[in-house]
């Protein structure tokens, strides 16, 4: 912590926690049949469980509810967070990554970067070029040398969804930190489940059907959406300590590295080969953090 900061310390822990959260809802998904109703369902489940984790903590630690502006700021980052997270996790269990995912990833860090500016002011020149070389990786580990991984149309427009969802989610939530982390995390998490409850409720009215069938074996998917809420939290809540601990664009940038991470697990847990640009874009995300933290 002292030797980067807990500013950059904190954002690059949460692309860790991050990176696997995504990779075990993402396989959740898959397993639910890569539909909206199965991400919905994966987004639900661990949300609630996040919420009961972290509002139980909140309260034992004494801190009071938020209200007001600080409140919406959570609720409404939440519902943005979670209709993002089922068009992102939709778009990765199909298994056409690509660029896809490295769109997602540069809108993520872009949006709050542009807001910083003028929260924050100028970053600096040697903070700027760390940014866009940071950028330049994020583009290359998320992205695939191999035409067969490209994301289709579909992937595409749901990773530029989530991407911008989650880049404006990441704004809300360091307002909402204002209240402090449990309760800016907890907030966020009571509109997310509200949002996909409503949603599958919805879908379930209107009787939307879809072409996927779910794995049975539910206890494992159940295992793997635990995983991942667990990982999102942990991922959620160190972002919030970075915003508090300075920059929201030195944050946020650090954060969006967390495609190397669901690439490494895939990688090492389902044998997936990684190429040649994605390992020189995470040798480029380290003088891109070495600048950002200077």
């Amino acid at each position: 912590m002292t030797f980067l900061g807990a500013n950059a310390a904190f954002g690059l822990l949460a692309a860790a926690l991050w990176g696997g959260g995504d990779f075990a809802g993402s396989i959740a998904v898959r397993r639910a049949g890569s539909t909206v109703r199965g991400a919905l369902l994966v987004v639900l489940i661990g949300h609630l469980l996040s919420l009961a984790v972290v509002a139980t903590l909140a309260t034992l630690q004494g801190t009071p509810f938020p209200t007001g502006a600080i409140l919406w700021w959570g609720i409404g980052g939440g519902v943005i967070a979670s209709v993002s997270l089922v068009a992102f996790y939709i778009a990765l269990s199909t298994g056409h990554m690509g660029s896809a995912a490295a769109v997602s990833g540069l809108l993520c860090a872009i949006v709050p970067a542009i807001v910083s500016a003028f929260l924050d002011g100028a970053p600096g020149l040697p903070r700027l070029l760390g940014f866009l070389l940071a950028g330049t990786a994020i583009w290359m580990i998320a992205s695939s040398n191999d035409p067969t991984h490209s994301a289709s149309r579909q992937a595409m427009v749901l990773s530029v969804l989530g991407g911008l969802g989650f880049g404006i989610y990441f704004v809300a939530l360091k307002f909402a930190g204002q209240s402090g982390v449990l309760w800016g995390m907890a907030s966020a998490r009571i509109g997310s489940s509200a949002s996909a409850l409503v949603i599958s409720l919805l879908l379930l009215l209107f009787g939307f059907r879809e072409k996927g069938r779910p794995d049975p074996r539910h206890t494992k998917t159940l295992l793997y959406i635990l995983g991942g809420s667990l990982l999102d939290t942990g991922g959620n809540l160190s972002y919030l300590a970075a915003t508090r601990a300075g920059r929201l664009d030195v944050a946020a940038v650090l954060a969006s590295i967390y495609p190397a991470g669901t690439i490494l697990l895939a990688a090492w847990l389902l044998h997936e080969k990684t190429s040649r640009r994605q390992r020189l874009g995470m040798l480029l995300a380290l003088p891109a953090v070495a600048l950002v933290t200077l």
